[in-house]
C-alpha cells in the first residue's frame, strides 16, 4: 500500500486546518498551499510549499488562477496502476498529489449577508476549488479528497491504522461528499442568480436546481417502518422549522417537523402582534391573536381542547412567563417562538424533560415570495408561494359587510387558508380587536360536510363550554349561543358551487360570510343570502391547500 506523500491543501474555512496539516507534516507529508492557507499553516511553524513554486506558474488575474494547471490536475487525475500514465507524468515532471484539503470559496454565506452586490456575490464563486475537488475525488482509487474539517481526524485516524494511507471505503464516502457539495453549490449560484432575476425569463419552468448536503437521521418516518432524514437549505433567509435551533427535549421526529413547519407557516400570518397558532396533523385546531401572548395563547387553546392535546404550536412574540405558565397541566410535543425569557425558559424546562422547544433562527415576519415544492411520483411540483389575502373586495349582497366586521374577517380568511381543502372557518373577536377561531372543517370531499358535520359542530361545543364559563344570568343557552354565532364570521377558501352551504349556514345563525366568489352559480349563492339577511363579501382569491 502506497503512503501519502504529498497534500495540497486550500480551505477559506480554516476550522481545524492547522491541526489537520500538522498531523499530516507529523506523518511525513509535504505541504503544498496557496494564499491565505499557506500564510496560516507557515504561522503556525510549518513548512509549506506554494503551489506556484510546484507548478512554476505564478498566480493571476487577482487569484483567480493559479491550481488550474497541468500539474496539479495531472498529479491528482493519473491513475498510478498504468504504465502510460506513468510515463506521461514522468515526461513532463509531473508528481503525484495524492491527498487534497480543499474546502469552496462561501458562497452561500455571501448571498445570504444583507445588501450584499451582485458584484461581490459574483467574485465568491469558486472555479479552481470545485475543479480541484472533482478531479481528486474521480481518482478516488488513489487520492483521498477532504472538504469537511468534521473529517480530518478520520482521515489521520485511518492513516494511522493502514501505514499512512486511507482505506477504498473511505475515499469512495469522501468522493461522495466532494459531488454532493459541488452540486449544491452550484445549486446556490443558479437559485441566487434565478432570485436576482438576472435571468431573462421569470417562468417557474426554467431549469430548477435543488441540491442538499449530508442530511441528519431522524428516528423514523411517518410511520415507524419508514426511514426518514432531514436535510436543511444551506442560505434560507427567514424563519423556518428546518432552521431552528433547539433549545430543550428530544428530538424532532418526522412528524414534529411537518406539523412545526405548519405552525410557523400559519403563524407568519400573524407577525407583527401577538398571536398564536395550534396544530394537529398540519390543520390549525386554535388560531388567535390576543392583547398579549398568554391572552392569545389561551384563546387559541379553547378553539379545541381535544385535539390541543398533543399539539405542536408556533408563537409571534419571545416567550414570557405568563405564556410559559399557559402551558401547566397541558400535553404540547413542541413549543416554536422567536426567543424565551430567562424564567419562562426554566419553567418550561423544569415542565417536561420530553417538551421541545425551539427557538427561530431568523426574524419571524410575514411569509414572503417565493416558490413551494412538492415531490409526486416521477417528479416535482412548483408553484408560487401563496403569500396573498384577497384580490377584491366585492359585497355583492343586499346587506353590506360592515366596515368593522373587516379585521374580522381578514384574520378567518388567514386562518382558512392553513386549513385543509374543502376549508371552512369560523372565527369571532373574543375581545376588542383579538380574535380566534371558533371552529373548523377541514379535508373533507364536500363543503357542506365540512360546514355542517364539522365546523358547526366544534363551535356548538365550543360555545357551549362559553356559556358554561361566562354565568350569564338572564340568557338561555340558545339565546347565547345565537349571540355567538351572530357575531362570527364564516370564512370558506373556495366559492360555493351550491346555495346548500348558505342554507345551512343561516340555520346555524351565521350573518356574514367570505368567499372568493367565482362559482357560475353565484347569484343562486347571492339570492339565498338575501333571502336569510346574510352578508357576504367576495374577495377574488381562492385559498385551496391540498
Amino acid at each position: 500500500m502506497t503512503r501519502i506523500k504529498r497534500a495540497l491543501i486550500s480551505v477559506s474555512d480554516k476550522t481545524g486546518v492547522v491541526e489537520f496539516a500538522q498531523a499530516l507534516a507529523e506523518r511525513g507529508v509535504e505541504l503544498l498551499s496557496t494564499g491565505g492557507t499557506a500564510h496560516a499553516l507557515r504561522e503556525a511553524g510549518l513548512k509549506v510549499l506554494d503551489v506556484s513554486d510546484f507548478t512554476g506558474f505564478p498566480e493571476m488575474l487577482d487569484g483567480r488562477v493559479k491550481t488550474l494547471h497541468p500539474k496539479v490536475h495531472g498529479g491528482l487525475l493519473y491513475l498510478r496502476d498504468q504504465a502510460e500514465h506513468e510515463a506521461t507524468i514522468a515526461e513532463h515532471g509531473i508528481q503525484p498529489i495524492d491527498l487534497i484539503c480543499v474546502n469552496l470559496y462561501p458562497f452561500e454565506d455571501t448571498v445570504a449577508r444583507p445588501g450584499v452586490t451582485f458584484e461581490d456575490a459574483v467574485e465568491q464563486i469558486d472555479i479552481g476549488g470545485p475543479a480541484m475537488v472533482r478531479s481528486g475525488a474521480k481518482n478516488m482509487r488513489s487520492v483521498t479528497v477532504v472538504t469537511d474539517p468534521a473529517d480530518y481526524d478520520r482521515v489521520v485516524s485511518a492513516m494511522d491504522a493502514h501505514e499512512g494511507n486511507t482505506t477504498l471505503e473511505l475515499r469512495v464516502e469522501l468522493a461522495q461528499k466532494v459531488f454532493a457539495r459541488v452540486a449544491a453549490y452550484n445549486a446556490a449560484i443558479a437559485s441566487y442568480l434565478a432570485r436576482e432575476a438576472v435571468v431573462s425569463s421569470e417562468d417557474c419552468a426554467r431549469p430548477f436546481v435543488l441540491a442538499y448536503g449530508t442530511g441528519t437521521h431522524l428516528r423514523y418516518g411517518e410511520n415507524p417502518h419508514q426511514e426518514a432524514c432531514l436535510f436543511v437549505d444551506a442560505d434560507t433567509r427567514e424563519a423556518t422549522i428546518a432552521g431552528a435551533e433547539q433549545l430543550h427535549g428530544k428530538a424532532l421526529s418526522f412528524n414534529n417537523y411537518l406539523d412545526g413547519d405548519a405552525a410557523l407557516e400559519a403563524v407568519k400570518e400573524l407577525a407583527g402582534e401577538p398571536g398564536v397558532a395550534i396544530i394537529k396533523h398540519s390543520n390549525p385546531c386554535g388560531y388567535a391573536t390576543g392583547k398579549t401572548l398568554a391572552a392569545a395563547f389561551e384563546a387559541a387553546w379553547a378553539g379545541d381542547t381535544v385535539s390541543a392535546f398533543g399539539s405542536v404550536i408556533a408563537v409571534t412574540q419571545p416567550v414570557d412567563l405568563a405564556t410559559a405558565e399557559c402551558l401547566k397541566g397541558r400535553f404540547v410535543e413542541v413549543l416554536i417562538a422567536p426567543d424565551y425569557a430567562p424564567d419562562a425558559l426554566e419553567y418550561l424546562r423544569q415542565k417536561s424533560k420530553d417538551l421541545r422547544l425551539l427557538k427561530l433562527s431568523n426574524t419571524l415576519q410575514k411569509p414572503a415570495h417565493g416558490a413551494t415544492i412538492r415531490q409526486i411520483g416521477g417528479g416535482l411540483l412548483v408553484q408560487d408561494r401563496d403569500v396573498g389575502l384577497v384580490a377584491n373586495w366585492v359585497t355583492p349582497t343586499e346587506h353590506p359587510f360592515p366596515d368593522e366586521m373587516q379585521s374580522l374577517a381578514y384574520f378567518g380568511i388567514k386562518a382558512c387558508k392553513h386549513i385543509k381543502s374543502n376549508a371552512i372557518a369560523l372565527v369571532r373577536a373574543y375581545a376588542p380587536e383579538a380574535y380566534a377561531l371558533l371552529g373548523m372543517g377541514a379535508g373533507q370531499p364536500n363543503r357542506v360536510d365540512a360546514l355542517r358535520k364539522l365546523a358547526f359542530a366544534r363551535a356548538e361545543e365550543n360555545v357551549n363550554a362559553l356559556f358554561a364559563e361566562s354565568k350569564v344570568y338572564g340568557q338561555s343557552p340558545k339565546e347565547f349561543r345565537a349571540k355567538v354565532m351572530h357575531e362570527c364570521v364564516l370564512i370558506s377558501d373556495a366559492f360555493f358551487p351550491f346555495a346548500d352551504s348558505i342554507e345551512h349556514a343561516a340555520e346555524g345563525g351565521i350573518r356574514y360570510i367570505v368567499q372568493p366568489g367565482g362559482s357560475k352559480r353565484d347569484e343562486e349563492v347571492v339570492a339565498a343570502c338575501d333571502k336569510y339577511g346574510i352578508a357576504m363579501a367576495f374577495t377574488g382569491m381562492r385559498h385551496f391547500r391540498h
